[in-house]
């Protein structure tokens, strides 16, 4: 059974805002990472039901790549809106959007759900 509450994931965009400033990104993009983050793991708890998502954070080449990590072999497909006022559905849209690439990756166990943000020249 899922708990009511997410999982915490403050330390997770602490080493992701902390490797980004450190390596000169502008505020700008650190919060679209953060926001791309928020989203798969609100995911990983929400849809797959896991209250420990794995997370990996990778800078190499000036080229991000944030990977969020559950259980559920299910693999994510963002979903048509058939109102602007539905409450959710919108998440992989919006990280979509935010980010240069993003794509799913079967694993033995699970799925890796990711993104990659390449830095301003």
């Amino acid at each position: 059974m899922r708990a009511f509450n997410p999982p915490d994931w403050s330390s997770a965009r602490h080493e992701l805002r902390e490797a980004l400033t450190l390596s000169n990104w502008p505020p700008d993009t650190i919060a679209d990472a953060e926001l791309a983050l928020h989203e798969l793991f609100v995911n990983a708890w929400k849809h797959a039901g896991s209250q420990a998502p794995l997370v990996v954070v990778l800078l190499l080449n000036r080229t991000l790549r944030v990977s969020v990590t559950d259980d559920s072999p299910v693999l994510p497909e963002p979903r048509a809106s058939s109102t602007p006022y539905e409450l959710s559905g919108r998440g992989l849209h919006l990280v979509r959007s935010l980010t240069h690439r993003f794509g799913a990756d079967p694993r033995k166990i699970g799925k890796s759900v990711w993104f990659e943000l390449d830095a301003a020249a």
